[in-house]
């Protein structure tokens, strides 16, 4: 990304500036207000030198009463002003301003190093693989890395391979001819094609299921595809990045994952840490997700110190998908014009979500002392599978390992678990 600039005065009015941007991946530079600024630059001027400023402008005022922000609307640029206390957080919005669309928000100066890397990686066509928990952001850094690569012009194609039913994840990714299978009217390309050119991103990989892998691995391997009911293969010029929330390494061991895919897959692994484990990145994505929650013309709500210090607090199990629930929360049921620590209600969430996550039980009892064989197994595997939720806090991909199952598997049997008790 370009350097921003910074005029003498406003990094004279904020010594901390340059340091933290700095911090967080962001280039800064010296600039004269007095010269007219390149197309497109974005500068971070005093608020006394609004003279000089343009609509792409960030002014920043030093005050000590309630802290604002004003977003650039109607030829006039954002201006910032805000007191020691909410220095941090006035930072982490000047940041927010200056970040370019593509670049995750982030506050730690270690995942702003995650982010050069994955930069550097997006310049060679190498088979990226994105590891971590659920909602840490892996489709924010396959998106990234698409459009620093030289790709960026092409499409981005994500498809969750989870979401879809395994006997319509190959004609969906490879296409299909017409008449192809019942239903097949016409001819479809698939996802890999409609990718050409630019980079499909296959979430949750290791949802897929093994006879499909030996086709992706010979897709990746050989740079074709073969549409189901076709002849013959077509050509492709797709980057592949994947991503997993659980051990590929692990789902290889077991035998629920091709070790020669993984092998293919694994040129280039990038793991996020949880969001407990990036607590600055907290600070910068709460600055994101607040500016991105309010509507046009709306002031924005700044949170308190003591907010602030709750959410850097929480242990975030549900991590950046958790996050985004608690602020849009927050930011609806406010009573003031900022967020106080107790508009959050984060531990509300936590004694709530467990409780959705509860299969309601049948009438019937457990276990079925006079029925067929069936009846038997299928109580035995319900109270299995409660037994399971409970020991894990009702978290569902933690029961499906538990129980030796994919979390999609686990799905389907909740759903049957919940027609039974509705009967």
């Amino acid at each position: 990304m370009h350097a921003i600039g910074i005029s003498a005065l406003a990094a004279l009015e904020n010594p901390a500036l340059a340091a933290w941007l700095s911090g967080v991946g962001i280039a800064t530079r010296t600039v004269d207000t007095q010269q007219a600024p390149a197309r497109d630059e974005i500068r971070i001027l005093s608020a006394s030198e609004i003279r000089q400023a343009t609509v792409r402008d960030i002014l920043i005022e030093m005050t000590t009463g309630a802290p604002s922000l004003r977003l650039a609307a109607k030829g006039l640029p954002a201006i910032i002003r805000f007191g020691f206390e909410d220095m941090a957080f006035g930072l982490a919005l000047v940041a927010e301003l200056c970040r370019p669309a593509a670049r995750p928000a982030v506050g730690e100066p270690e995942s702003a190093i995650y982010l050069k890397l994955a930069e550097k990686v997006a310049g060679s066509d190498a088979t990226v693989l994105v590891l971590g928990e659920t909602g840490t952001g892996k489709e924010g850094v396959a998106r990234f890395i698409h459009a620093a690569s030289p790709r960026a012009d092409k499409p981005f194609v994500a498809v969750n391979c989870a979401a879809l039913p395994d006997t319509m994840l190959e004609a969906i990714l490879f296409g299909h001819a017409k008449g192809a299978f019942t239903g097949a009217a016409g001819a479809s390309e698939g996802l890999f094609r409609a990718a050409e050119g630019g980079t499909l991103l296959l979430d949750e990989i290791a949802e897929m299921p093994l006879p499909l892998q030996a086709k992706l691995l010979r897709a990746i391997q050989e740079r074709e595809v073969l549409p189901v009911g076709a002849t013959q293969p077509v050509k492709i010029d797709v980057r592949i990045i994947a991503a997993a929330n659980r051990e590929l390494a692990t789902e290889v061991a077991e035998g629920r994952f091709r070790a020669d895919l993984y092998w293919r897959l694994n040129v280039m692994p990038l793991a996020l840490k949880p969001l407990k484990a990036r607590r600055l990145d907290i600070r910068a994505i709460t600055a994101a997700l607040i500016l991105r929650h309010t509507r046009e013309g709306e002031s924005v709500a700044w949170p308190t110190a003591n907010a602030l210090d709750r959410l850097m607090a929480h242990e975030w199990p549900g991590n950046v998908r958790e996050l985004d629930n608690v602020i849009q929360r927050a930011l609806l049921l406010r009573m003031g014009d900022r967020i106080e620590a107790d508009d959050l209600a984060i531990e509300v969430m936590q004694h709530v979500a467990p409780a959705l996550s509860v299969v309601p039980a049948p009438a019937a009892t457990p276990i079925v002392r006079n029925g067929n064989l069936a009846d038997v197994a299928r109580a035995s595997e319900m109270e299995a599978i409660r037994a399971a939720l409970d020991a894990t806090g009702g978290k569902r991909l933690l029961a499906a390992a538990k129980l030796g199952i994919s979390e999609r598997t686990l799905r389907y049997r909740l759903a049957e678990m919940r027609e039974l008790a509705a009967a």
